[in-house]
């Protein structure tokens, strides 16, 4: 339970925002990170850094790009040691919009990537390497992966890429603990220069119990949200993950007030959490499209 490599990053703004097209306001998310600060987590990943030429900004709210001012403005006056994370996807971001480390207030840029794509991720990530920044490579839909494939794919992140850290991404929450012990092990394997990380969706509430035995198996770098907010069934519950590190550096305290200030009056606003559709999704392996579109529909209990 205590292990002092272990690295807790935040993902409730970003994974939080695949819910509502990224439009929480400044006000919220600088709750979230003022929370996260007290209670010592070591990332908060803000949002995704994608290129607003692609998205229009009159449909998706400020975290869906993340600029720099944006940022400051919500961190700004806030003691803090917990450090900012964003995503990019690949083909959705332009790198020469990413300014060199020095001149930002972001930490850390993951680089979601399935392992067909993982040479481009490899691209991308040594020229934002190159830039300053500490990187991931996230293999997303890792249930849908060819062992075979997958060896090519840590092989080639072992020998060819700058990334600090490469997660194991259970997109469709299809894990169970004998199978997240086999993909960890496999990663620790290969991947002799580099940490480890698991990201778990909860269709099956399975999340935190994968993060665990991912824990054991010794993963460092480990994936959460506040009140378990994400994406359809959403992510492993971050107090939960707090609770079980016996790690005095965390607290559990603010992110307890957080929750009760915050997250159950949005839950009455948006959904998220374990449901029969979600949970069924995750049963066949399948990405949650179907089943949100059935909770959007008249017959959402049908």
């Amino acid at each position: 339970m205590f292990r002092e490599k272990i690295k807790v990053l935040d993902c409730t703004i970003r994974d939080g925002g695949l819910i509502n097209d990224h439009q929480f306001s400044e006000e919220f998310v600088r709750a979230v990170y003022k929370a996260l600060s007290m209670s010592g987590v070591d990332y908060m990943e803000i949002g995704y850094k994608n290129s607003a030429k692609l998205f229009p900004a009159s449909e998706f709210g400020p975290w869906k790009f993340c600029d720099d001012e944006t940022i400051n403005r919500v961190i700004d006056g806030i003691p803090s040691k917990t450090k900012i994370s964003v995503m990019v996807d690949i083909g959705r971001v332009d790198v020469n919009d990413i300014k060199p480390k020095k001149e930002s207030p972001i930490t850390m840029i993951r680089v979601a990537s399935y392992a067909k794509d993982i040479d481009k991720a490899i691209k991308l990530v040594n020229e934002i390497h190159h830039k300053g920044y500490e990187t991931c490579v996230n293999i997303m839909a890792i249930t849908k992966v060819l062992d075979n494939e997958l060896v090519e794919a840590l092989d080639q992140l072992e020998k060819e890429c700058s990334a600090d850290v490469i997660y194991i991404v259970d997109s469709f929450g299809f894990l169970y603990q004998e199978t997240t012990e086999y993909l960890i092990k496999k990663a620790k394997s290969i991947l002799k220069t580099k940490e480890v990380g698991f990201h778990g969706h909860n269709n099956q509430q399975l999340a935190f119990g994968n993060t665990i035995e991912a824990i054991i198996h010794n993963a460092n770098y480990l994936d959460a949200t506040v009140y378990g907010i994400g994406r359809a069934a959403g992510n492993c519950p971050i107090e939960l993950l707090l609770g079980f590190l016996k790690n005095p550096k965390f607290d559990i305290r603010p992110i307890l007030d957080l929750i009760s200030k915050e997250l159950i009056p949005l839950r009455d606003q948006i959904e998220w959490g374990y449901i029969i559709p979600y949970a069924l999704a995750g049963m066949y392996n399948a990405h949650p499209k179907e089943a949100m579109d059935l909770r959007e529909s008249e017959k959402k209990e049908n």
